[in-house]
């Protein structure tokens, strides 16, 4: 598949990456990344970015703004601390646009029933191991579209797939580990629809150990399909990698409307869905759960996380598991033991302690452990005083009470909610403590409670305020 006739594939052709924490360095090289990474991704092809002070000045400034605007910053035109964190990561190679968005020139197969072959495998995992992680990541695909997949073991295929290292003569080299991680072309002849992956990174299919070829192979294979990136931080197409759970990933609905857009619907009776990310400041916004933890504010929401920080002025949005890797999808309940400086976080019948993004060792335990009874199999939501080392959890229309002294849940319990917190039953979705009082969070609402007087103190606002809504 090879073919010197690359250079306007080559052009369209894309990487994926994880990121590395920031470095500031110097105010010389930063300019210098600012330049290069403006010119290259959200320039003109053939476009430079200005370098002087001259009337150019607004260009640069508008380029900013069109970046800080894909990734979420704060659109101020200006490179600030956040800005530059997001530049100095590893990333694609493909100009970035928004939403789930097409190829430039909207590149696609003209036929649905498409071929591929593992040319070139990797040593890091087996044979097999490879060719069920590629089959599962086309299956992706082909579940919400009309495109169907077939393995070819010799001669040419439609999509060509190997693990290269260095300089491999597409002119897109690969890094070395940790970088760049994979790169694929649009559909189109010749090498067009390829996928090459970097053999020097420690290519795993289980546990957020390593890096997971079926989560990397599903992204390139939506640029082997015609699609680009997308600005949706929950979308398979984002730009940078985040491990997620192989078992329970799913396109998000993002990702299904890209590919439907250029091959129409799938063929099967029911249209098949997919998760949609949460925004802020939607108005139908809920909480699944919410904690402290070290004096900052985390809320929970499906896959997601928005974290609150003392320190920023801005609401950080992220994958569960970009601060827990394990934890890739909801948690039930959570609240921060002050007595243990952790959090705990709840799902189902268990419930895992957290050492700032450690786990610790031991966890998961069944909820048992903390002395509720067998038949209680979730937890709503939770909060922890600590003045006085009680943690309260609610279960439907009931709370227990545990002492976080003693170890042990205290006698009498569970009562009910609307007897001791009158106005906030029945059903709470969670519950945070903060600066003295108790905040329980219903649906879109949130009901702020001072507990030593056992009474609303206001009920008037929504549960995003939060996130400066």
């Amino acid at each position: 598949m090879e073919n010197p006739q690359l250079l306007l594939l080559l052009l369209l052709s894309s990487t994926y990456s994880i990121a590395f924490p920031v470095d500031t360095g110097s105010h010389g090289g930063d300019m210098q990344l600012v330049e290069k990474y403006l010119e290259k991704f959200y320039s003109p092809e053939g476009e430079e970015v200005p370098r002087s002070k001259s009337r150019s000045f607004n260009s640069v400034t508008e380029k900013l703004k069109k970046m800080q605007k894909f990734f979420g910053l704060e659109v101020t035109g200006k490179v600030d601390a956040e800005t530059l964190g997001v530049m100095k990561q590893p990333r694609c190679g493909v100009p970035d646009l928004g939403g789930f968005t097409l190829t430039e020139g909207n590149p696609k197969w003209d036929k649905t029933n498409l071929t591929y072959r593992i040319e070139k495998y990797t040593q890091k995992l087996g044979e097999s191991e490879v060719r069920r992680a590629i089959k599962k990541a086309f299956k992706l695909w082909s579940d919400v579209s009309p495109l169907t997949f077939k393995e070819e073991t010799e001669g040419t295929a439609d999509i060509m797939i190997s693990f290269y290292r260095g300089d491999h003569q597409d002119n897109s080299p690969f890094d070395g580990p940790g970088w760049t991680l994979a790169h694929a072309f649009p559909p189109g002849e010749f090498i067009g629809g390829d996928a090459h992956f970097d053999d020097d990174e420690p290519w795993g299919d289980k546990g957020p150990r390593g890096t997971n070829l079926f989560l990397i192979a599903a992204h390139e294979f939506g640029h082997s399909l015609g699609l680009s990136h997308s600005s949706d931080l929950g979308a398979l197409m984002y730009p940078t990698y985040t491990y997620v759970e192989p078992s329970s990933f799913q396109l998000s609905q993002d990702d299904i409307n890209g590919i439907q857009a250029i091959y129409g619907k799938s063929q099967n009776p029911q249209q098949p869905t997919g998760p949609i990310t949460p925004k802020a400041c939607s108005p139908r916004t809920t909480f699944d759960a919410v904690t402290t933890l070290r004096g900052e504010i985390m809320f929970f929401k499906d896959r997601f996380l928005w974290h609150k920080s003392h320190r920023f002025p801005d609401i950080e949005f992220q994958f569960i598991s970009g601060y827990w890797p394990s934890l890739s999808s909801g948690v039930d309940a959570a609240y921060e033991s002050y007595e243990n400086d952790q959090v705990l976080l709840f799902k189902g019948n268990k419930y895992w302690a957290l050492n700032g993004q450690d786990i610790v060792r031991g966890y998961p335990k069944r909820i048992t452990h903390l002395g509720f009874p067998q038949y209680i199999k979730q937890i709503d939501a939770a909060f922890s005083v600590p003045e006085t080392g009680k943690t309260y959890f609610f279960i439907g229309s009931k709370y227990w009470r545990y002492d976080e002294y003693s170890q042990s849940m205290e006698k009498g319990y569970p009562r009910y909610v609307a007897r001791d917190f009158r106005g906030v039953g029945p059903k709470i979705d969670a519950a945070l403590r903060h600066n003295g009082y108790t905040y329980f969070f219903q649906g879109t609402k949130q009901i702020q409670f001072d507990l030593n007087s056992k009474r609303i103190v206001r009920d008037d606002q929504r549960s995003n305020a939060w996130l400066g809504c």
